[in-house]
C-alpha cells in the first residue's frame, strides 16, 4: 500500500470519526424520510425553533451508513416577500397657485407605470390635504387621489412623517399635485416610482396570553404577549379601535433571558423594533426574524388618554432548507448545540444551479440524541488505608534521611 493511500484512508477514518463525534454534541434529531434524489427541500417545523440558536447556526443534516457518518450541505432560505422598487426620471415643469391651492406639475421622461410618489418638504410641522391628477396632454386631467392626507410632526418626543402617496397603477405623461394650503409649500424633492411586492409564505401564530397594562408612572400602555411556543417572528400588527387621530411612539421588545431571584423572576428584554403608532396607516411593524415566545410592546402616551387596543397579531415566515444528498444513508435533521458555529458550504455560492422543482421531505418526530456515557476514572487507591500507609512510609524515609544528615554535620 502506497503512502498516499495510507494517508487517504487515515484522513477518511478521521473525518468519519469527527462527524460521528460532532453529531453527539447536538441535543435533538428528526428523521428525514424518502430521500431519493440528489436535491431535496424541507420546511423547518415550528416546534424546532425553541431549540435553535438565534442565528440558526446549529442546524445540520447528517447521514448514517453502515460504516460512517456523513454531513450533507444545505442552504437556508427565508420565504419572505420580494419587493421591487423602480424609480422614474422626471422634471418639475410648473409651480403655480390656483383656486384649490398650490400646484406642482411633474413631466415623466418616458411613459411608464407608477403607483407611488414620495414627497420631501422643507416644512417640519404640517397637516395638509392633497389631490393628485394625471394627464397625457395637460388639457384633460383625471383625478387619481382626492383629499389625501399628508403630515409631519417634529418635536422633542415625536419625529413622524407621512408624505408618501400610494395609488393604483397609473400611466400618464404628466402628474399634477395640488397642496390645499394657504401658504406656499417648499417642496425639496420628489420620487415617482413603481412599487411591487411578491407575497412570501408566512404563518399566523396564535397568542396564548395577551395582557394590557396602563402604566401611569411611565405614561405608557404596556402590552405583554405570550405565544404557545418559541417561534421565528417577522412582523407584528397592532389593531387600535379608537377613531380619533393619534401619533404615539412605540417600542417592541422580546424576552431573551430570565433569572430567578428571591422576589421572583427577573426578565431581560431586547428592543427589536420601534416607530410611531398612528391613525394614518396600517400599524404593521417588521421584526428581524427573532426567535421568541414573549413580546412586550410599550406605547408612550405622554399626556394623552391611553389607546384602546382591539388586538395584536404576529406572523413569521417559513424557513426552507435546500440540501444536496450525494450518498445513500439514513439522513436526519440535527440541532440544539449552543456552541455550534455557522457552517460554510460550497452550494451557497451556486444557488442558481439548484433545480427548480424539488421534492419536499417529510420530517419525523423529535428524538433526543443519546450521549456516550463518560466512564469515571477510578482513583489510584480506592481504600484509604493504602494511602495512609504510603504517607507513613514516606515520613519514615524523610525522618531517616534527616537524622543521617544531622549526624554528618
Amino acid at each position: 500500500m502506497t503512502l498516499t493511500n495510507k494517508l487517504f484512508i487515515g484522513l477518511f477514518i478521521g473525518f468519519t470519526t469527527f462527524c460521528s463525534a460532532q453529531m453527539e454534541t447536538y441535543n435533538y434529531k428528526r428523521a428525514l424520510n424518502e430521500v431519493t434524489n440528489e436535491w431535496h427541500q424541507l420546511i423547518i417545523p415550528e416546534a424546532v425553533f425553541g431549540s435553535l440558536k438565534s442565528d440558526f447556526s446549529d442546524l445540520r443534516i447528517y447521514g448514517v451508513t453502515k460504516n460512517d457518518t456523513i454531513e450533507a450541505p444545505y442552504y437556508l432560505k427565508v420565504l419572505s416577500e420580494r419587493i421591487t422598487h423602480r424609480s422614474s426620471s422626471f422634471d418639475i415643469i410648473n409651480k403655480t397657485k390656483g383656486d384649490k391651492g398650490y400646484y406642482f406639475t411633474f413631466q415623466l421622461h418616458s411613459e411608464v407605470v407608477i403607483n407611488q410618489i414620495s414627497l420631501d418638504f422643507n416644512e417640519h410641522n404640517f397637516d395638509w390635504k392633497v389631490e393628485l391628477q394625471g394627464s397625457q396632454n395637460q388639457q384633460e386631467w383625471f383625478t387619481i387621489l382626492e383629499d389625501y392626507r399628508i403630515m409631519s410632526i417634529k418635536n422633542k418626543s415625536t419625529n413622524f412623517k407621512f408624505t408618501k402617496l400610494e395609488f393604483p397603477n397609473s400611466k400618464f405623461r404628466f402628474y399634477r399635485l395640488i397642496v390645499k394650503h394657504d401658504e406656499q409649500p417648499q417642496l425639496n424633492s420628489a420620487q415617482l416610482s413603481k412599487y411591487e411586492t411578491t407575497e412570501g409564505t408566512s404563518i399566523n401564530y396564535s397568542i396564548k396570553k395577551l395582557e394590557t397594562i396602563d402604566d401611569k408612572e411611565q405614561k405608557a400602555t404596556i402590552v405583554n404577549l405570550e405565544l404557545k411556543q418559541p417561534v421565528a417572528l417577522s412582523q407584528l400588527n397592532i389593531d387600535v379601535s379608537n377613531t380619533f387621530d393619534y401619533y404615539r411612539p412605540v417600542k417592541i421588545e422580546y424576552r431573551r433571558d430570565s433569572v430567578k431571584i428571591e422576589k421572583g423572576w427577573k426578565y431581560d428584554y431586547k428592543t427589536v423594533a420601534s416607530g410611531t403608532l398612528n391613525s394614518l396607516e396600517a400599524n404593521l411593524f417588521k421584526l428581524p426574524n427573532i426567535i421568541a415566545k414573549h413580546l412586550r410592546v410599550t406605547i408612550y402616551n405622554d399626556n394623552n388618554q391611553p389607546l384602546s387596543i382591539a388586538g395584536v397579531s404576529v406572523k413569521g415566515y417559513e424557513f426552507q432548507m435546500i440540501g444536496r444528498f450525494t450518498e445513500p444513508a439514513d439522513y436526519m435533521l440535527v440541532y440544539g448545540n449552543p456552541s455550534a458555529s455557522q457552517p460554510v458550504y460550497d452550494i451557497n455560492r451556486f444557488e442558481t444551479k439548484v433545480p427548480k422543482d424539488l421534492k419536499t421531505l417529510t420530517i419525523g418526530a423529535e428524538e433526543l440524541i443519546v450521549k456516550p456515557k463518560q466512564e469515571k476514572v477510578k482513583p489510584l487507591f480506592e481504600n484509604s488505608y493504602w494511602l495512609w500507609g504510603i504517607i507513613g512510609v514516606v515520613m519514615l524515609l524523610l525522618g531517616g534521611f534527616t537524622l543521617r544528615m544531622l549526624k554528618k554535620s
